[in-house]
């Protein structure tokens, strides 16, 4: 990751907290059509499979396909819905800044747009993975608390505990690649697979992966890979259950992880709660309707 200093050197502007200006108007013709043609994409693939808070919040916020949001609007429309607003960043920043952020109700998103070679696949956030992906789940009141407490977890995970590897798997796949119930079956809320054409299809429809019921513990063991599509996915049954669980002191929670297994992402175990695809669960083998 680069240090202030070396951003400074594309970004004088860049500040502490490692935030700069948009330059809206820096965006040409060629990055506004990547934009649309991701937008478009989605738009085709998510009804039916994202979640309905996922598609509520493109509504409210009025993110389309014409053009890349202009961040400052975007932001005054999200802070009347939560509080919370978006700001630039050149690129990753430190994991302290990340929280920081997150704690006061801030969202980084990247500034830069990937090029159109790289529809299907790019190694670091841009702004359509950011904006697209993270933000409408920011207009979901429970769900913008949630990333709230996590930034503010994050801070003591990282100073007290150093416990930073098990925080991260919460929000990997929790807001990264979470699952949720629906009523009409398992539905897509994390950005990670909400920004993806190929992952938003094969994370509710093929039966590759395995969907496993959110428990805390279990995703915190578990390890992940951000280089293929995920082998497990974690679903919970709602955004209040989700809060619920998550809002604790994970004091004692460290410590226990600080011993025991470590969990493969591809792992089952006897106790999981497991999805097939639709509106049932799987328990240690026995079928039971949700």
């Amino acid at each position: 990751m680069p240090s202030l200093e070396a951003l400074r050197i594309r970004h004088p502007e860049i500040r502490a907290d490692y935030t700069i200006r948009q330059h809206w108007e820096r965006y040409d013709a060629a990055a506004h059509g990547v934009w649309k043609t991701l937008y478009e994409r989605q738009a085709k693939i998510l009804p039916g499979r994202a979640c309905d808070a996922f598609l509520e919040g493109l509504a409210k916020l009025n993110l389309v396909a014409d053009a890349i949001p202009d961040l400052e609007r975007l932001s005054d429309g999200l802070e009347k819905l939560t509080g919370w607003r978006v700001v630039t960043v050149p690129s990753l920043v430190p994991d302290e800044t990340f929280f920081d952020h997150l704690a006061n109700r801030r969202f980084p998103a990247g500034q830069f747009i990937r090029d159109a070679s790289q529809l299907d696949y790019i190694e670091e956030p841009d702004i359509f993975h950011d904006v697209f992906g993270h933000v409408p789940m920011l207009a979901h009141p429970v769900f913008a608390d949630y990333m709230q407490a996590y930034g503010k977890g994050g801070m003591r995970a990282l100073t007290e505990f150093h416990a930073l590897k098990n925080l991260a798997r919460l929000y990997w796949y929790t807001v990264e690649f979470g699952l949720v119930e629906g009523p009409e079956g398992l539905r897509i809320y994390g950005s990670g697979i909400v920004s993806s054409r190929a992952e938003s299809i094969y994370a509710v429809e093929s039966s590759s992966p395995n969907r496993i019921g959110f428990d805390l513990e279990r995703v915190m063991r578990t390890e992940y890979r951000i280089d293929d599509f995920q082998e497990s996915y974690f679903v919970i049954r709602s955004f209040d259950d989700l809060f619920a669980e998550t809002y604790k002191d994970f004091a004692a929670l460290y410590t226990k992880l600080q011993a025991g297994p470590t969990y493969k992402p591809g792992d089952i175990l006897a106790t999981d709660r497991l999805h097939h695809r639709g509106t049932h669960a799987y328990v240690g083998g026995s079928h039971a309707a949700v």
